[in-house]
């Protein structure tokens, strides 16, 4: 019984290290409208998940990032639009950066460049 364990708990090692060789792609759930990779919580940034703002001519969206460190903090990142079925939008917006004072706040914002985005993602990292 004992062997059997070890077995499956070494296959189970072995599968995970070889997840791990590669950048791998992070699941996200269509509801989710925030997404951070685990180095950014792991640096003290906190994020509010965007509010978007839908208007006849330009929808837009923003997020308000928290930098809990007694430094500064870069973070880079994008929003994504979707249309009504839930397709992302193209092209894609920059890539952005920001940096974070220690101990304070920033408001990101962004804007679609095309009608007809009903939801948006912000995508953030280091």
């Amino acid at each position: 019984m004992q062997r059997g364990r070890k077995a499956v708990l070494a296959l189970t090692l072995a599968m995970v290290l070889a997840g791990c060789s590669s950048r791998p792609a992070i699941p996200v759930s269509d509801e989710q409208t925030l997404v951070m990779e685990s180095s950014v919580l792991a640096a003290g940034i906190t994020a509010e998940a965007p509010s978007l703002t839908v208007s006849e001519i330009q929808p837009s969206a923003s997020s308000r990032l928290y930098n809990e460190r007694n430094q500064p903090v870069t973070i880079h990142y994008r929003f994504y639009w979707y249309d009504v079925r839930g397709l992302e939008m193209h092209p894609l917006e920059a890539l952005r950066s920001v940096i974070i004072p220690a101990n304070s706040s920033v408001t990101l914002y962004g804007s679609a460049n095309y009608l007809g985005a009903h939801k948006v993602r912000l995508y953030l990292y280091l």
